[in-house]
């Protein structure tokens, strides 16, 4: 009985430091999170910086969110259609393509992709800096790391993840036309007119929403792990796993609750 309690006792302290640690991690992370937002809307700011980011988290992901929904939007209309089949409802590829391409994976994917790309870049770059003491040699020539490094970036990716987002979505429809009209017998001016007959508003706004959100979540992932990262380049390679992980994680939970408060009435 008395080892039976024992082994209860230590699987609730075993519990207990699991919650507490991840209770840490979320202080930490809001923490840095609140100096980020405060750092960006007090001067000085660093404009070069921040073009510079901007140049490297839209244009060069530019390439790999286009291929993303140019093939996810095909694959999406070939589904719809062959499910639709089944129930003599073939017509409703246009309508839900559009839907789905707008409402989720546009913003959905292109977030995934960046974040794979970016915040994998920012938190390497970030730790490397950290580890080789060049964060520390910015403090010292009275530069404050945070508005140099960290906000540029986490701006960079607000401003051009809607853009990106856009450009996919307007893809990822483009892939169902395409797939639509060439392989699936649909006409070219009634699928464009169904199309912009089903794309209401709200999708659009939702979509840049959700990818100004992922923007924030995949810049803050990437810079969060980065700046602190400690233990050399073991170091550097668990932020940037545990950056593009969190950044995935945060961006699916996102999706999810914006989703649910603005089409869920």
């Amino acid at each position: 009985m008395t080892g039976a309690l024992e082994t209860f006792v230590h699987a609730l302290i075993a519990l207990g430091s699991v919650v507490l640690g991840l209770l840490a991690s979320i202080g930490r992370l809001t923490r840095f999170a609140v100096t980020v937002l405060g750092r960006a809307v007090r001067p000085p700011w660093y404009p070069a910086q921040l073009l510079e980011q901007i140049l490297v988290i839209g244009w060069f992901s530019l390439p790999v969110v286009g291929l993303t929904a140019l093939f996810t939007g095909s694959a999406l209309a070939q589904q719809i259609y062959i499910g639709g089949s089944r129930f003599n409802a073939s017509s409703t590829v246009p309508a839900v393509t559009v839907i789905g391409i707008v409402r989720e994976l546009g913003p959905v994917l292109g977030g995934l992709m960046v974040a794979g790309r970016v915040a994998s870049a920012m938190a390497a770059e970030l730790g490397t800096m950290r580890v080789t003491e060049q964060i520390d040699a910015l403090t010292t020539l009275r530069t404050d790391p945070m508005r140099y490094l960290v906000v540029p970036r986490v701006l960079a990716a607000i401003l051009v993840m809607p853009l990106l987002v856009l450009v996919s979505n307007v893809l990822g429809v483009m892939g169902g036309w395409l797939l639509a009209t060439t392989r699936l017998g649909f006409n070219s001016a009634a699928y464009l007119n169904t199309t912009a007959q089903f794309l209401k508003a709200d999708d659009v706004i939702s979509s840049m929403v959700k990818a100004a959100v992922f923007g924030f979540f995949i810049a803050l992932m990437g810079c969060f792990h980065g700046y602190n990262s400690s233990g050399g380049a073991a170091g550097v390679g668990r932020a940037t796993t545990n950056a593009v992980v969190s950044a995935f994680i945060l961006i699916l939970l996102s999706n999810l609750i914006i989703t649910v408060i603005v089409f869920g009435r």
